[in-house]
């Protein structure tokens, strides 16, 4: 939901991540978080065929015309609501894992902050060693557009800070998602896209568990899976979690279908937004790379 890159050849490749937008127990067994999640045995769905078929539009296969993803619709609507009415900023402690060409990578750690209006992004990346010190800024229709960046040590960090559009090649080399992705927000408003989108076909399961949690926050869960490959289906199985409390989505993770029948879903992407601390009053100056508690080298 790191977008920092080394230098390859002399190229500097800084990138982002999502957030969200928007995570397991590889993130529990870290000094980051505890347990990740706990939903209990059995929750993961095996077997799968080869991808094909496109599914078909639901117009009338469920009870009473409900599609069963209506619920979960209903749920991120409100919940994009809830964050539009009373969050204006945040804090969070962020960890992604990505599966890119084909590899699934390690999990990286970020301190973010996060501002609503204008859009603006703080990230210090905590880990791994590779990614460890570097610093983004993104702020919507400042800095020519582009997201300022500077590697943490090394031999990458004499390049000091480089200016690149969010969308370049450069900036999403090794990422699913640009930076102007990132965050609760972007991962509410995703959530509600693809449930409008979703709805409009059978060969859909959701099911919800309550008291699930993430870092010892309790959550509902709402889980969606796709049983049969379909080309309009983006994902085999995905989960969501919902802070009971602050009532926005701390927790995303999604799988593809197993490679071979009776095999494992594959993880494509996670992401956890872990000790979240709301409306902190964050100015510009949070998101000036010449702040002082910054290194952005003086810009």
């Amino acid at each position: 939901m790191g977008w920092a890159r080394g230098i390859d050849r002399g190229a500097v490749r800084f990138g982002m991540l999502l957030a969200a937008g928007l995570f397991t127990a590889a993130v529990g067994s870290t000094a980051f978080g505890q347990q990740a999640s706990d939903l209990g045995p059995g929750l993961l769905p095996n077997g799968g065929l080869p991808r094909g078929n496109v599914g078909s539009p639901a117009a009338e296969p469920f009870p009473g015309g409900v599609h069963p993803l209506q619920p979960a619709l209903e749920m991120a609507e409100k919940g994009l609501a809830s964050i539009n009415a009373n969050i204006t900023d945040y804090s969070a402690t962020i960890v992604k894992r990505e599966l890119i060409d084909g590899r699934l990578g390690e999990h990286e750690y970020m301190f973010a902050k996060i501002r609503h209006k204008p859009f603006s992004v703080y990230l210090s990346f905590l880990g791994p060693d590779s990614v460890k010190g570097q610093e983004v800024i993104y702020v919507d229709g400042r800095n020519d557009g582009n997201m300022l960046a500077h590697a943490g040590s090394g031999v990458r960090a004499l390049v000091g800070t480089v200016s690149v559009k969010p969308q370049s090649m450069l900036a999403m080399s090794g990422q699913r998602y640009p930076v102007t992705e990132i965050g609760v927000e972007n991962l509410a408003k995703r959530l509600v896209e693809v449930a409008r989108y979703d709805s409009k076909f059978d060969d859909c399961e959701v099911n919800f568990y309550p008291n699930a949690k993430v870092n010892g926050r309790v959550c509902t869960c709402v889980q969606v899976s796709h049983p049969q490959p379909r080309k309009n289906f983006r994902f085999h199985l995905a989960r969501v979690f919902i802070d009971d409390e602050l009532s926005i989505p701390i927790r995303y993770e999604s799988y593809d279908w197993p490679l071979e029948a009776g095999g494992q879903p594959q993880l494509m992407e996670e992401y956890t937004y872990m000790n979240v601390k709301i409306n902190n009053g964050f100015t510009d100056a949070d998101f000036d790379p010449k702040n002082t508690a910054y290194k952005f080298g003086g810009r």
